[in-house]
């Protein structure tokens, strides 16, 4: 009896805040459409990874084949390469994007003239808004073969580098204009994680003479450990997830030494070679690598001490 009456205060107190913030709820509405046609929609299709799919016979009529494509991943030769790729690249950009906007974020925090903050920060988030195609289009200007870069160096009497045929180059462009990118925008979390932290930790810490080093160090940084523990969970989960478009347009056959990734030959096989069943297991297997990143992070995070986001 009394668990009913618990239920139905439970259902009783649901329907009175959706009543309540009917307004916000509408707002979600046309969000979870989006979230259910294009994100859990298309998860239906995992079911061709263990199928011999074709477009004519579709889902149903597809003979199933077990792990028969993930066999055949395993044992292809350019596997290693392609998971030691996308491992490195996602691996690499982790350690240089995450922390970039953290650092950005504490510099400008000790910024004392508001308008010169202003400006650097207006400055710093344009690169988010500039479109990939023209971000890589700017890279190409900047080191292609007749480019910025190369003009210079031919003034000096150097010779030209081939940045984008030599695959030692390929690494330090996609890593530095990911975090030109990235830094300013990514920054705005921290910056507002920074304004919530209580004036009179720093007021305390300067009645013990505390320098703006030992306060950024021991106030700043302890406050914004949630932040920074759940920010790290959720890049954690990218390093396998390395972005199909900019790799694409920056890489050639004469870097795919290093640049060959993952979601390049899943474009290979699923969009030119039509091979739908083994290009589906391939993103599959991305996809669980990611997920094993995200519940290592998640506990690292709490053998830190944080809470984790698990």
């Amino acid at each position: 009896m009394n668990q009913e009456i618990l239920k139905k205060s439970k259902i009783q107190l649901t329907v009175e805040h959706i009543q309540k913030y009917w307004i916000l709820y509408l707002m979600m509405i046309p969000a979870t459409v989006l979230l259910i046609l294009f994100t859990y929609g298309p998860m239906y299709g995992i079911i061709m990874a263990f199928q011999d799919f074709t477009v004519f016979k579709g889902y149903t009529g597809s003979p199933f084949v077990g792990l028969k494509h993930f066999q055949r991943l395993f044992s292809d030769p350019l596997f290693y390469r392609l998971f030691k790729n996308t491992f490195m690249v996602g691996v690499l950009d982790f350690l240089f994007s995450f922390p970039a906007p953290l650092i950005f974020a504490l510099i400008l925090n000790e910024v004392r003239k508001v308008r010169f903050k202003s400006v650097v920060q207006s400055i710093s988030y344009l690169p988010h808004f500039i479109p990939l195609v023209v971000m890589v289009g700017i890279i190409f200007e900047l080191f292609g073969s007749y480019g910025i870069i190369n003009s210079l160096l031919s003034s000096l009497g150097m010779e030209p580098i081939s940045f984008f045929t030599k695959s030692e180059w390929f690494l330090p462009l996609y890593i530095g204009s990911g975090v030109w990118k990235t830094i300013g925008w990514g920054s705005i979390i921290y910056m507002g994680a920074l304004t919530n932290i209580d004036s009179t930790l720093y007021e305390a810490a300067d009645m013990d003479g505390a320098n703006r080093w030992h306060k950024m160090w021991h106030v700043t940084l302890p406050s914004l450990r949630p932040t920074v523990v759940t920010l790290f969970i959720l890049n954690a989960g990218g390093i396998m997830q390395v972005g199909f478009e900019k790799v694409f347009l920056m890489s050639s056959p004469a870097t795919y030494e290093v640049s060959d990734v993952l979601s390049t030959y899943v474009y290979r096989q699923g969009i030119l070679n039509s091979d739908f069943s083994y290009s589906a297991a391939v993103g599959l297997f991305n996809n669980i690598v990611a997920l094993l990143f995200v519940l290592l992070a998640n506990k690292i995070a709490k053998k830190l001490g944080g809470e984790g986001i698990v």
